[in-house]
């Protein structure tokens, strides 16, 4: 790991002392609440229902993925898949699958997944971590570019390909992130991810079901079990596909975490306020389809906002920062945080090494809030600033808003109130307490 300490930072800005804070309104925000209850049954139902020849599992080793993706319940999930495998007879194992996350190394992959709880205790069954692939094939590209897979996944006798489905932050196409992904980029490991990712992500969408047809056709895909997400951060669907549905599959489950996706209820503010990014959360800390500023253009029309200052990164980041280099500012403790060679592995890997740039910071919340609304254009009124403060981007389901943006929305029937308009609390340095 590499870090380091960010001085404490005085400069002057004229006008600074002219800026007031709005008040704020807790808004709750409606979207679709229908989730699975019972995830270890609905999962079974649909594992009993899909493999029809349980009988060919019987001594048969087989590879699980696991991502660098957060999923709720996660090894709730994973250890279903190996209990009902095991229950046919079938020898599983985890194989983390995650490109270059985790630094591009065992020892990062392996802390992830025990920041998840994917340990060989909570799942039963061993973990396979190593940093070795296997090439499987290449893309009928000009770049002929290899296909690879990790070498214990190809060395089993099938695997099953396990992973959320969601829109992707660099690009937009019929496959995004999910199986398909997974297998172009996850199992690839971070030699096979450097390859893919140096065409560019405007190829993404053209190429990652080139390499799907390759994977399956040089690999044992048994299936392939798909996960989607609503608004609140809850399972709201569970797929298991065979193999020679998984491409099919995979885009109608995007299709579905399209529409789940939460969006703000309003449009063109003054400052967004992130309180965490992360990779857990999103490939680029902070999902550009809800903030509408990516590393690519495809997401400029999504939202819009002036400035957007980051506050934090998550616990389960492990301290990598992709992301941050959206920020117009960030606060020194924030980028403390940061490992920076893990993270400019990770983005080096994707060519975005445009995301690790340092943006402007300030020594507290209360400093950096100011400085993004003083360098706002157009912005005559302080105490009529358009704010809206959120914990994350999957977490839209309570929110913070000046009272401007509130007044605006507070009679459409997807949004309440919770509580009256109050200022800002800052603590004795300076800083906000995190939004629950």
């Amino acid at each position: 790991m590499r870090f380091i300490d960010f001085p404490e930072i005085h400069f002057f800005v004229q006008g600074i002392d002219d800026v007031v804070l709005p008040r704020m309104v807790r808004i709750r925000e409606q979207y679709e609440k229908d989730k699975i209850e019972d995830i270890r049954a609905h999962l079974n139902a649909k594992l009993d229902l899909t493999v029809q020849d349980k009988s060919w599992y019987k001594g048969k080793s087989i590879a699980i993925t696991v991502g660098s993706r957060g999923i709720p319940d996660l090894p709730l999930l994973v250890r279903t898949i190996c209990d009902r495998l095991k229950s046919w007879g079938a020898e599983p194992f985890i194989v983390p699958a995650m490109g270059s996350h985790g630094g591009g190394c065992v020892e990062g992959n392996l802390e992830i997944l025990t920041g998840y709880g994917i340990t060989e205790e909570s799942t039963g069954v061993p973990i396979r971590a190593g940093m070795e692939v296997v090439r499987i094939g290449e893309l009928p590209d000009d770049a002929r570019t290899p296909v690879y897979c990790d070498r214990f996944a190809a060395e089993a006798d099938g695997i099953v390909l396990f992973n959320k489905v969601k829109p992707h932050t660099d690009f937009k196409g019929y496959h995004e992130s999910g199986l398909c992904k997974m297998m172009a980029i996850g199992l690839a490991k971070h030699k096979g991810a450097s390859w893919f990712h140096m065409q560019g992500f405007e190829t993404f969408a053209e190429r990652i079901p080139l390499v799907a047809d390759v994977f399956l056709k040089n690999t044992n895909v048994v299936f392939g079990v798909g996960v989607v997400q609503n608004a609140y951060d809850d399972i709201s669907e569970i797929e298991v596909f065979p193999t020679d549905q998984i491409r099919e599959g995979d885009h109608r489950l995007l299709e579905i975490a399209r529409r789940r996706l939460p969006k703000m209820k309003f449009d063109n503010i003054d400052v967004l306020i992130i309180d965490r990014i992360g990779k857990e959360i999103s490939g680029e800390g902070a999902d550009p389809n809800v903030t509408g500023r990516g590393f690519m253009p495809y997401f400029e029309d999504d939202f819009h906002c002036k400035k957007l200052f980051i506050r934090g990164i998550s616990e389960l980041s492990h301290h990598n920062g992709c992301g941050l280099g959206l920020a117009d500012i960030t606060t020194r403790r924030c980028l403390n945080q940061v490992d920076w060679e893990s993270t400019w592995i990770n983005l080096s890997t994707s060519l975005m090494i445009q995301g690790g740039k340092i943006p402007m910071y300030q020594n507290n919340d209360y400093d950096a809030l100011r400085l993004a609304l003083r360098t706002c254009p157009r912005l005559n009124d302080y105490s009529g600033a358009r704010i809206a403060r959120i914990k994350n981007t999957l977490s839209l389901g309570e929110i913070e808003v000046s009272e401007p943006i509130y007044e605006e929305i507070r009679n459409r029937s997807d949004i309440e109130a919770v509580g009256d308009p109050y200022e800002l609390s800052f603590d004795e340095n300076g800083n906000l307490e995190d939004l629950p």
